[in-house]
């Protein structure tokens, strides 16, 4: 069946369970040199192994933490979460979005082929100073309903990190049809659109977009769940879950994905937020009153985010 880069090394993919495929255990946006936004996921281990600790107990086998180098991510602190909590852990890699970019990257002033050796230098040897080997490329995308320039740049790195490694590539697209001109971005550098999970769906309700991803033969995902910073978040799942069944009725199950985005210290259940659990306690009760059945929720829950964090062959 193939196997998985986790932080504690490959693991065969049938090991990998049930699956948040789009997670953070630590952000801190606010480190980037210029940015004011104070959104800040603290991370402490010891809070964070407990919030993971009742993912696990929830029937949970896999997290994927998208946090790049830019924003929190620590290759030795995943290992650790990993080693106390038991779960599978999966790191990302590459750069997040132009706003997020640190200058010491020089993104604007690097080749397109040399953004792309970073990446598999990492794959193969380790990163932030470790062994620990990134199993999926991003989140990188868009700050905007476009792509500029430079994350066009890190965009084609990515699609050329991918096919060298057999990485899937995963992507920050919101409220927008910016997800199109990613998959054009990485279609133009020959990645396969299947190794691709467009992020972010929820936050751009509307079917003839989330067709038009699947039509191109890529993934899509349904990570916003459980938010509830805007009145929107609060209010919108039921239209959401409409637009669900509305996908899994014409046949399209095995395109979609379903995770949190957890990216703040308010979403813990620490400080009464949803912790890492809501999509297994609150939305998949829901979308079993809604008449999905077992085998569908498994498909989105385990065989989906497998068959994507299962590294291809490389070229």
């Amino acid at each position: 069946m193939g196997e998985v880069q986790t932080v504690r090394g490959r693991v065969a993919a049938a090991e990998i369970g049930f699956t948040l495929p789009h997670e953070h255990t630590r952000c801190v946006l606010w480190h980037i040199p210029n940015r004011w936004d104070y959104w800040q996921l603290t991370g402490e281990e010891d809070l964070i192994a407990g919030e993971l600790g009742l993912f696990r107990d929830a029937g949970g086998s896999c997290v994927v933490d998208v946090t790049l180098q830019s924003i929190g991510r620590d290759a030795a602190r995943l290992r650790r979460l990993s080693e106390a909590t038991g779960l599978h852990l999966v790191m990302g890699c590459g750069w997040y979005r132009q706003a997020y970019y640190p200058a010491e990257a020089r993104i604007g002033r690097r080749t397109v082929d040399d953004l792309a050796a970073e990446l598999v230098r990492e794959f193969h040897e380790g990163a932030d100073g470790t062994d620990v080997r990134p199993g999926i490329i991003g989140e990188i995308g868009t700050d905007k309903p476009w792509m500029s320039g430079e994350e066009e740049r890190v965009h084609r790195a990515a699609a050329r990190a991918a096919r060298a490694t057999g990485m899937a590539v995963t992507t920050h697209a919101v409220m927008s049809g910016v997800g199109l001109a990613q998959l054009r971005v990485f279609d133009e550098e020959g990645l396969d659109p299947g190794r691709v999970v467009v992020g972010h769906a929820d936050s751009n309700p509307s079917l003839d977009h989330y067709l038009g991803i699947i039509a191109r033969g890529a993934n899509l995902e349904f990570d916003f769940l459980g938010m509830s910073f805007t009145p929107v978040e609060r209010h919108g799942e039921p239209r959401l879950i409409r637009l669900l069944l509305e996908l899994l009725g014409r046949g399209h199950a095995e395109r979609i994905l379903l995770s949190q985005d957890v990216c703040h210290d308010s979403q813990l259940k620490a400080y009464e937020g949803n912790g890492y659990v809501y999509l297994s306690e609150t939305f998949l009760p829901r979308l079993r009153a809604s008449g999905v059945d077992e085998a569908t929720i498994r498909t989105m829950t385990v065989e989906n985010p497998r068959r994507i964090l299962t590294l291809a062959a490389a070229g």
